[in-house]
């Protein structure tokens, strides 16, 4: 079947699901924080064919998310572990995690809980804030031409700025 790719587009979020937008990536992603590092412990925990699992974990490696390292105890077999751009999708996954714990839980009761583990408190909810710590939502958020903007991102920028914004102050009155 024929995928979209994003990787042109002026976007990146796009681009971004365009290397991690797949399920079992994230999943894969999942796995390695908590622990896994052989191609059975991902098979096992996740359940996924061994065939998506060898493609998936090619892939993740090409992107330079994950990377290969021989066992020291299993002579001629390789682990994988993720690397700094791997490790950078944890709040993707935090940020996942508490979405689904509010909006898709069981009876409103998550099955787990992130705890700081050298201090035993519960991790704080992620959220967008301002220099002054308040949460921001999208509406509170204005969009600014980057250094790689584009003629046609700036006009994105304003397009959304004045439907966004407008209808932000609309909504308050």
């Amino acid at each position: 079947m024929y995928r979209k790719r994003f990787d042109g587009m002026d976007c990146s979020i796009a681009r971004a699901l365009d290397e991690v937008g797949e399920w079992w990536t994230l999943l894969i992603v999942r796995e390695c924080t908590q622990g896994s590092r052989r191609f059975d412990e991902f098979q096992s925990g996740l359940g996924i064919a061994r065939n998506v699992l060898t493609a998936r974990l090619e892939r993740l490696t090409e992107l330079e998310i994950l990377e290969r390292f021989p066992i020291a105890e299993r002579a001629n077999t390789f682990g994988y572990r993720l690397t700094a751009k791997g490790r950078d999708l944890y709040p993707v996954l935090v940020a996942l995690m508490q979405w689904g714990d509010k909006w898709l839980a069981p009876d409103g009761k998550p099955h787990i809980k992130l705890v700081e583990h050298a201090s035993g408190r519960p991790v704080e909810k992620l959220e967008v804030r301002g220099a002054d710590g308040q949460p921001l939502g999208y509406q509170d958020v204005r969009f600014a031409a980057g250094p790689g903007a584009t003629k046609k991102t700036r006009d994105v920028i304003g397009n959304r700025n004045g439907r966004v914004l407008r209808d932000q102050a609309e909504d308050e009155s």
